[in-house]
């Protein structure tokens, strides 16, 4: 399942754009309640104006929920911001650490949250249980939990360390863009043969690319037919 789910996904990666630790870090934790593309938008204006942990902790609270406010909850996350960067800078020095013990000490920052940033921008493996890696772990009956932490471990068991970064990404992007959470494009998965949810979704597979939402390139509307990726066979085996 794993490897039909990389040959769908061979540019599967982690879809907040960042160039530092830190970007990412903060991009993380402003896409709670919103979408990457949104953050996307306002991270480069957050960046040029507070280029550091350090300028980022004492940011004017007003001018920064102005920046913050197409993400949704910007007062919060604002205060969100402006706490970890200074814990940043009271604790590490204004540098993003590297170990997993380290980070989920800084307020706000959780499993999930560290084991993004350590696998996309220190290249420590780890596996990334957001709801869309739940919902699939637990649809193709790789674990029956349901608390993140057992999930992670669970599945971790399952596959080699070095492949977990990539495991993260691909089970999030079928996520997001075939296997959705109330109407899964089963008769267009590229699974769909081994998995024990088949049927979930219309299993038509001219009906089941319709449901599916892959990125599109600016200027482009309409998804070309087939899809980026290989599809599957028309009938299940």
């Amino acid at each position: 399942m794993y490897r039909a789910l990389v040959a769908r996904y061979p540019y599967a990666h982690a879809e907040l754009d960042f160039e530092t630790p830190l970007q990412l870090l903060v991009a993380t934790v402003l896409s709670a309640q919103t979408t990457d593309v949104t953050v996307n938008k306002v991270t480069p204006g957050l960046f040029a104006r507070w280029p550091s942990a350090a300028a980022l902790a004492w940011a004017d609270r007003a001018e920064m929920e102005a920046v913050l406010k197409p993400t949704g909850f910007f007062r919060a996350k604002t205060n969100s911001v402006i706490t970890l960067s200074q814990a940043l800078v009271e604790r590490f020095g204004g540098e993003v650490p590297g170990r997993l013990r380290d980070l989920v000490t800084l307020p706000g920052v959780g499993r999930k949250t560290a084991n993004v940033v350590l696998g996309n921008a220190f290249d420590v493996p780890g596996i990334t249980v957001d709801t869309h890696f739940g919902r699939l772990v637990r649809r193709f009956g790789w674990t029956e939990e349901t608390d993140p932490v057992k999930v992670e471990h669970a599945v971790g068991a399952l596959f080699p360390r070095k492949d977990w970064v990539m495991l993260s990404h691909v089970l999030i992007f079928h996520g997001r863009r075939t296997c959705h959470a109330k109407k899964p494009a089963c008769g267009a998965c590229p699974v769909s043969r081994w998995c024990p949810s088949y049927g979930l979704g219309p299993t038509d597979p001219a009906v089941a690319r319709k449901l599916l939402k892959f990125e599109l390139a600016p200027g482009v509307t309409e998804l070309p037919d087939p899809p980026p990726g290989p599809l599957p066979d028309e009938v299940r085996e």
